[in-house]
């Protein structure tokens, strides 16, 4: 390890390796971050968390009142794992699962989750070209699970079991969540004006109005 640039042989193995690298690559994310918002004169803040953080009640209104704090200064919060610190006790683990937790601590009117594919699929669209994607998702049932390949996450490139976990957090706590296709991010536009992109899970407090 020399003073200039993080000098490693291959990938590290042991915890403290790993955690020493994360470290400098949290400082070339940020510059990256900071430099690309800066294009747009945006200011870009980073909050680092554990699974901890959101789960003490006390840490939990001190990220609330932060990133709230920094919405109201006009500063875009850029939040990641703590991954210089977490342990697999207090490990979010992916980041999906952490979009859906701070969505629900911040209690968000709506998730995104940006993937390279189009949203959940009638089938893994590699292997079945006829496959199709399912525009809308009331209930996260076996049958939604194992189309996206349960467990495993057959369906590959975007990490479905990942986001069907987080989907399944969020329509819990009654917010909805849209998977989309990151390459187009006018489809974002498209979102905000409530037009059919990608794959819209329904939340439960949506459903409980929908019933009235």
């Amino acid at each position: 390890m020399g003073m200039g640039k993080l000098k490693l042989a291959s990938r590290p193995t042991d915890m403290p390796t790993k955690q020493a690298a994360a470290a400098v690559g949290q400082c070339e994310l940020m510059d990256s971050y900071d430099r690309l918002f800066g294009q747009y004169n945006h200011t870009a803040a980073q909050l680092l968390i554990t699974g901890a953080d959101l789960k003490s009640e006390e840490r939990r209104k001190n990220f609330h009142n932060t990133v709230f704090r920094l919405l109201e200064l006009s500063a875009l919060p850029i939040i990641n794992e703590n991954d210089t610190v977490a342990t697999d006790e207090i490990s979010v683990g992916d980041n999906d699962t952490l979009a859906a937790i701070v969505a629900c601590s911040l209690s968000a009117d709506l998730l995104i989750l940006l993937s390279d594919i189009d949203g959940l699929y009638t089938a893994d669209p590699h292997n079945h070209p006829d496959a199709t994607v399912i525009p809308r998702v009331e209930e996260i049932t076996p049958d939604i699970i194992s189309i996206a390949g349960g467990s495993n996450g057959s369906l590959g490139t975007g990490g479905m079991a990942t986001k069907l976990h987080a989907a399944s957090i969020t329509t819990a706590a009654g917010i909805p969540m849209v998977i989309a296709n990151g390459e187009h991010p006018e489809y974002l536009y498209d979102i905000f004006d409530g037009k059919s992109v990608g794959t819209y899970f329904v939340g439960r407090k949506e459903k409980a109005d929908d019933n009235r």
